[in-house]
């Protein structure tokens, strides 16, 4: 307990608060809610408990739960869902208390008491909470530690956002975030604190449960006072729960401050190791070494019990005064509460060291019921409509309903903008130009996208839209060089803006991205949300964007530029991996297209699904290379250009101007590499070798409609892979990625080819493009080199 805590007892530094007219409850509405707390805490572990003892396990694998970490969130929860909620809030609950969110749903009416043994069972309650996947209300997905609690944050910038543009979208309340005192060891924590914007968002509200331990130990010094100065400096109300109101009466004794004093000197393993011992022990614990006469003075008034549970009353446990502090946070500012919680309580494993994942025994489950007032033979029982706590069960389900989300009227993408691609233009300029052609050619679409990037805006060709759209941000900001003839970009900022500018820090981006991609579902208005970042770094963002995904988040990140084809910037700015990064992710199509025209009939479709029911995310993989559009060799023939889009936004289409059936050998290519395969067609073509040339959009749609062959029909059921490789002219494949080569392998499998896969395997080096290439054996040599050898010459 090695942390001084600012009047914890009365939590200094809470504001006038939003809600003003609620009062804290009276003694009577107290003991009513500590009736509550004892129930959820005997259902919260009898959920667990039911899990792992309850149903037959024939794998022998643990099934697990977490009895002590949701029994330290419970006091703070009732608080909450029996006092402070409406309906318009959003809660983020912490991975581990998933149990607590269940019980309180039940409570509420919100679950059916049968899902009350499914925890961990197939279609049943999730291990974490989940938005889309548990039976009962979940408004934000958790379980990647950290990343769960900003969501919440990145849902109020989002809800900002979409109400500045449609004044018709529903009203919020708060957006709440409840979290473990170790996810703050998680940087993406500290991105999404820091980031300027969020200083304004007085609807935040984090609670963190401070019960010093981790999954493995006691933690030796939480330093408090680090955590609450760098909230401070990032503008945030901080507030510190330390002790309850019994044992601050008991500070205010003679003796009380030495008391105190004593208790907050104690390292925190001495205080956790004191709850372990029994009531009779607790006397001698506080006065062990030197203390004064005061202190043994006070400590010899008290029963053994009283002092028992005076050492257990901290503030995270105080209802009466959780409920005060919520309801009195500040409305101009972001608010974090440290409430100081036992790991465990009223458990028998409270505050042990191991108890993260312990499993209380029979006989403990028993006497938990005998302390919670609950008849063993009916372990699901809830309260009688006619008693104080049902009643207020009641009384809080009809505050928390939701009104059902009405959803907007359809706004259709269209396929294509009929824009003639005449100039070489690379993918990455060609999505600069396809987003500020939308703005006058799709009026409507246009006012659902919103753009957004980590800094990188100017260097990813967002220039045009963001000069025709503006950026936006939660205050208006005075433009100082908009007299300045020669800026080339226009930096208005106000709440009208489609453009949202991040710091560099790419778990921000992903993590907004997919808050904004569940708009539509939260609050009935859709956006589409387009993100671009550096493809190097899509890395770095992985598990937050996957999460976002995981969570019904739609939305499409665009990595630009791709590969070793920057090549100057060398090894340090090359992506590998992430081809197959973009296929192996569910919930997402991967795309790479080659040509301008590809870009656009590929992103539209992309566009058309997202913010829609059965929706997808995607990610497309750009170039800065510009590529010639006279070699996509596009039809003239309205129907035959129309069937080009169509295998374009499938997958893939051919090139070659003869039958598959003809084919000596197949290159297949992707992205910015094409100039290379067709050339290296040419050549062949020179030596007496006929080579088709098949050019992929998606190797991620050719693989699953690869996947589906000999699968029973569904609507998601492509043929594109027999379209491009048609069993009946089977021909040896060379595939060419700017990435790695086992991207593509899978075609082997597609007719039982024989198959050589070039790709990048190494790290670079700064250099010119054609050294680049040839470095790493996807150059026109290598592409030859790799056909010749295939058929033997």
């Amino acid at each position: 307990m090695t942390a001084t805590p600012t009047s914890p007892t009365t939590g200094a530094g809470i504001g006038p608060g939003r809600r003003g007219a609620l009062k804290a409850p009276s003694t009577a509405a107290a003991d009513v809610l500590r009736s509550v707390s004892r129930r959820v805490l005997w259902l919260s572990a009898a959920i667990v408990d039911a899990a792992n003892r309850g149903r037959p396990n024939s794998s022998g694998v643990k099934v697990g739960g977490h009895q002590a970490s949701s029994a330290s969130m419970v006091d703070i929860m009732v608080a909450l869902w029996f006092h402070t909620l409406r309906h318009s809030d959003r809660v983020s609950v912490k991975p581990h208390a998933s149990p607590v969110l269940h019980a309180i749903n039940y409570l509420l009416g919100d679950l059916d008491a049968a899902y009350l043994t499914t925890l961990r069972a197939k279609g049943g309650l999730q291990s974490y909470p989940s938005r889309l996947k548990d039976p009962d209300t979940v408004d934000f997905s958790t379980g990647s530690v950290g990343i769960g609690a900003t969501a919440a944050l990145w849902a109020a910038v989002a809800h900002r956002y979409t109400r500045s543009h449609f004044p018709d979208t529903p009203s919020a309340g708060r957006f709440i975030s409840l979290l473990g005192d170790a996810e703050l060891d998680e940087g993406a924590i500290w991105e999404a604190v820091a980031d300027p914007q969020v200083a304004s968002l007085g609807e935040l509200l984090w609670v963190v449960d401070l019960n010093r331990q981790s999954l493995d130990r006691v933690v030796p010094d939480i330093q408090i006072e680090r955590l609450r100065g760098m909230f401070t400096a990032a503008g945030w109300q901080v507030v510190t729960l330390k002790w309850g109101r019994f044992i601050s009466d008991l500070f205010d004794r003679p003796g009380g401050q030495d008391l105190r004093r004593r208790l907050e000197e104690m390292p925190n393993e001495e205080y956790q190791r004191m709850l372990r011992v029994s009531a009779a022990e607790v006397a001698d614990r506080i006065l062990a070494g030197k203390t004064s006469a005061a202190l043994r003075d006070l400590v010899g008034t008290l029963a053994q019990d009283d002092l028992a549970a005076a050492v257990r009353d901290l503030g995270g446990h105080d209802l009466p005064l959780l409920v005060d502090t919520f309801d009195g946070a500040d409305e101009h500012r972001p608010t974090v509460v440290f409430a100081y919680t036992i790991k465990g309580r009223g458990l028998a494993t409270e505050g042990h060291p191991n108890n993260h994942s312990a499993l209380l025994t029979e006989p403990q489950m028993r006497a938990l019921a005998e302390a919670c007032g609950i008849d063993p033979a009916e372990p699901w029982a809830s309260f009688p409509a006619d008693s104080e706590p049902g009643r207020l069960c009641m009384h809080r389900a009809e505050v928390l309903h939701r009104p059902a989300t009405t959803h907007t009227s359809p706004v259709p993408v269209p396929p294509s903008l009929g824009h003639p691609h005449r100039k070489p233009l690379s993918t990455q300029a060609a999505l600069g130009r396809l987003l500020a052609d939308l703005v006058r050619d799709a009026p409507e679409v246009a006012a659902r996208l919103v753009t957004c990037s980590p800094d990188v805006a100017s260097s990813t060709n967002l220039g045009g839209w963001i000069n025709k759209t503006g950026v936006w941000s939660v205050r208006e900001r005075h433009d100082w060089f908009a007299d300045d003839r020669e800026r080339v970009l226009r930096w208005s900022e106000s709440e009208s803006g489609q453009h949202i500018e991040l710091g560099i820090a790419e778990v921000n981006l992903v993590g907004l991205l997919g808050e904004l991609g569940t708009t539509w579902s939260r609050w009935g208005e859709r956006l589409i949300p387009v993100a671009t970042i550096y493809d190097p770094f899509v890395s770095r963002a992985l598990e937050p964007w996957s999460y976002g995904i995981y969570a019904g988040g739609q939305s499409i990140l665009v990595g630009t530029p791709s590969g070793v084809t920057l090549a100057p910037e060398g090894g340090a700015h090359q992506s590998i991996t992430t081809p197959s990064i973009g296929l192996e992710q569910p919930g997402c199509i991967a795309w790479e297209p080659a040509f301008a025209s590809d870009l656009e009939w590929t992103f539209l479709h992309a566009m058309s699904r997202v913010g829609v029911p059965g929706g997808t995310s995607s990610y497309f993989r750009l170039s800065t290379r510009p590529l010639d559009p006279a070699q996509a060799n596009l039809p003239r023939e309205p129907m035959l250009l129309e069937r080009r889009r169509q295998q374009a936004v499938a997958g893939g289409y051919r090139l070659a101007n003869h039958l598959p059936a003809e084919d000596n050998v197949t290159l297949v290519g992707v992205g910015a590499l094409m100039p290379e395969v067709l050339a290296a067609a040419e050549r062949l073509t020179d030596t007496g070798v006929r080579a088709g040339v098949v050019c992929l959009t998606s190797p991620d749609l050719v693989f699953r409609s690869f996947q589906q062959r000999g699968t029973r029909a569904s609507a998601e059921r492509s043929g594109i892979v027999d379209e491009l490789f048609p069993a009946h002219a089977p021909a040896p494949l060379v595939t060419v990625q700017d990435g790695h080569p086992h991207t593509l392998s899978f075609l082997a499998g597609v007719r039982g080819d024989r198959i050589r896969t070039l790709g990048v395997t190494e790290f670079g080096q700064s250099s010119d493009l054609a050294d680049a290439y040839a470095l790493h054996g996807i150059d026109v040599a290598s592409i030859v080199d790799a056909a010749l050898a295939l058929i033997g010459r």
